[in-house]
């Protein structure tokens, strides 16, 4: 199965952080092994200080090369092949301790060869309010050495830990990155399915809605001309409000599904070259009946401004203007036409008279759903979907639209047309 766009980029995003997560645990192993190793060299150079610091007490003369032997990460065994005080050891090993700045727990047990065994030493801790706790078993004798020590570091791995622990503090962070990348996925998907399921059943309310009210339709104008009709006035305006009312709601209807195809990518465009005042005197002729009202008209379009487009869908772009026109504009409509001739293309202007848009609202007014919020919005019917639609259907046909509030009252919607789509003769 193909992936889809999304999925893609979900899957490449999960790599990605996956990716990162699998660095970081790289670079902390690196670290890590950085800063054993390093540790480990300070261990054995300071005890290889004590060795020559306690032969030089001694004055004597080294007879041994490799009087250090790590026999684990945490214990040590140090041949000195000659006696030793315990106050001395600990001594040097303080001075070379901080010397090389090794700041560990550590306790330590001198061989007797007089009683055969390890006798421990002492606990010394690196902070003052440390709570030793000794391990008078954790040191063994070696068979192979005479005179020797033991020095074991019961808290190192801790010391280890505490030194990366900025790097798994980021370790942690990229986690829960991913576990809440994992969770706004899975969330995101489920909202997919959600508006999916909801698209689907609009669709199929609106294809069911359509049925009856084409009956309606049909039986409301047979009846409306019938003479029982015609003779009673209060009867045909009953009817008349039924059949306008079935109009509104099927228009609303027609709306819907326009947005439900343009989201599913459904819509097709049957172009063919159109005469603009064409299309603008139906739409006119149309608006007048539905409305009953004067509009004043200045259009300035030449008369032989032909365009390349969908007769429906552009009637319907057109119609949109002008409805919203009227909305707004209350009474004294008046709705201005030009167009502007540039080097590539040519500009569409429709110009009203209404109240004009909020500046705050100006950017989202070709949102789906999407009103701007008026003291008289209750009165004035919509979805927030024919602008939507006509910005769509604009998409469609590769034009640009905008819009803006003209300077003194209105606005000015401008639909930008390629050359290519243009005839003018």
């Amino acid at each position: 199965m193909k992936f889809s766009r999304l999925k893609s980029v979900i899957f490449i995003g999960f790599l990605a952080i996956v990716g990162v997560i699998i660095m970081q645990l790289l670079l902390l192993n690196n670290v890590y092994k950085f800063e054993k190793k390093e540790l480990e060299n300070k261990i054995f150079f300071a005890l290889k200080n004590v060795v020559e610091r306690v032969y030089s007490g001694n004055k004597t003369n080294l007879t041994y090369t490799n009087q250090v032997d790590k026999v684990a990460d945490d214990y040590y065994l140090v041949n000195i092949d000659d006696a030793l005080e315990n106050n001395i050891l600990e001594h040097y090993l303080k001075t070379e301790f901080r010397k090389l700045k090794i700041d560990l727990d550590y306790e330590y047990a001198i061989y007797d060869c007089s009683s055969d065994k390890m006798v421990y030493g002492n606990y010394v801790s690196s902070t003052d309010n440390s709570n030793p706790s000794k391990c008078l078993d954790c040191f063994t004798k070696d068979s192979n050495l005479t005179y020797y020590f033991a020095i074991r570091f019961p808290k190192i791995n801790a010391h280890y830990y505490g030194n990366l622990q900025q790097y798994w503090i980021f370790t942690i962070v990229l986690f829960l990155v991913l576990i809440i990348y994992v969770y706004s996925v899975f969330l995101m998907l489920q909202q997919k399915r959600y508006t999916d399921l909801q698209k689907d059943f609009i669709n199929n309310m609106t294809h069911e809605f359509k049925t009856p009210l084409a009956s309606i339709l049909i039986a409301s104008n047979y009846a409306n001309k019938q003479s029982e009709i015609l003779e009673n006035p209060k009867l045909s305006k009953y009817m008349q409000i039924v059949i306008n009312q079935s109009n509104k709601l099927n228009e609303h209807i027609e709306k819907i599904l326009y947005v439900a195809k343009t989201d599913s990518k459904q819509m097709l465009l049957n172009k063919s070259t159109l005469k603009v005042n064409d299309i603008i005197a139906l739409v006119r002729e149309n608006i007048e009946l539905k409305y009953q009202k004067n509009i004043t008209l200045d259009n300035a379009i030449k008369d032989h401004l032909k365009i390349n487009a969908d007769e429906f869908h552009l009637y319907n772009v057109i119609y949109n203007l002008f409805d919203n026109a009227i909305k707004y504009a209350k009474s004294d409509i008046k709705i201005k036409l030009n167009t502007t001739k540039y080097p590539k293309d040519i500009v569409l202007s429709f110009s009203d008279n209404g109240k004009g848009i909020p500046l705050e609202d100006l950017p989202f007014v070709f949102d789906k759903f999407y009103r701007v919020k008026r003291e008289d919005n209750k009165d004035i019917e919509g979805f927030g979907i024919g602008l939507s639609y006509v910005k769509r259907i604009c998409e469609l046909h590769k034009w640009k639209i905008n819009l803006k509030n003209n300077d003194i009252k209105g606005i000015t919607v401008n639909i930008i047309i390629p050359n290519a789509d243009v005839h003018e003769h």
